[in-house]
């Protein structure tokens, strides 16, 4: 996963992928420091990489980061946080993924704390 691979050379300590309960799925949970990170990944296959100040994407993936996705994902945290008894900071973050279809080359927009 390009967005793990990401955050693993930004300093992140992966711990989970993928946790999904009742409330919602969490696409990584990974720590820096003594904070726990709920990152929400969205990604889009593009035939062309955004220009790293474009606004004219083909499809910009944080308009599916959206106040009601953002707080399922919170709510989950939230219960993650308390069934693995953790006691220290912990905050929900965006990463946005343009894909290139021809070769996979990746261009990665990390958001701390988007709530």
């Amino acid at each position: 996963m390009v967005a793990a691979e990401y955050l693993r050379r930004h300093g992140f300590r992966i711990r989970e992928r993928n946790v999904a309960r009742k409330t919602g799925e969490l696409d990584i949970i990974a720590e820096k420091g003594d904070v726990l990170h709920f990152v929400e990944v969205k990604t889009n296959t593009v035939c062309e990489l955004p220009e790293a100040e474009s606004r004219r994407d083909e499809y910009d993936p944080s308009l599916n980061l959206h106040a009601a996705k953002i707080r399922k994902v919170a709510r989950t945290g939230e219960w993650y946080a308390l069934e693995n008894d953790w006691e220290g900071e912990w905050q929900v973050d965006g990463c946005l993924v343009w894909l290139r279809k021809r070769d996979g080359v990746a261009r990665v927009r990390y958001l701390p704390q988007i709530v």
